[in-house]
């Protein structure tokens, strides 16, 4: 399995659904997830919109991600 948005091969299954109807995935290149009953648009690399993927020189100078304020 490769990441939609990237293609990397790292990509983890974060978690399933208590009757197995689906998984969530998450690429640990780009960090984009996905639900595994989303439409080919969102799940598969042929599909995802080409104005949307990213490739490595993208991800290495993407500006930082903020940190998430605590409550």
């Amino acid at each position: 399995m490769s990441c939609p948005r990237c293609q990397s091969e790292r990509v983890e299954t974060v978690t399933v659904a208590a009757d197995g109807a689906w998984e969530v995935r998450q690429c640990t290149c780009c960090w984009y997830a996905w639900r595994s009953t989303e439409p080919p648009e969102r799940t598969t690399a042929e599909h995802f919109p080409a104005e949307f993927r990213m490739d490595r020189q993208a991800i290495e100078n993407a500006p930082e991600l903020p940190a998430v304020p605590q409550r």
